[in-house]
């Protein structure tokens, strides 16, 4: 069971915990911004091309019967 605190000790507690925080930099969230870009336009064109490939894949396939 936890022990209570009082208000105030609650207060410092979270002023202790938030001074421990460590803010990226500008630099760093503007590079980790770029590479989510990145990685998701990636991610589009590789799903793009399997998508084309299954697709013109299925039609050749299909063309075969039909």
């Amino acid at each position: 069971m936890a022990t209570k605190t009082n208000p105030l000790q609650f207060i410092q507690q979270v002023r202790a915990e938030a001074s421990k925080i460590v803010w990226p930099t500008r630099r760093e969230v503007m590079l980790t911004t770029l590479m989510v870009f990145v990685m998701a336009a990636l991610t589009a064109t590789f799903f793009f091309l399997v998508d084309l490939l299954i697709r013109n894949g299925l039609q050749a396939f299909l063309n075969l019967f039909g």
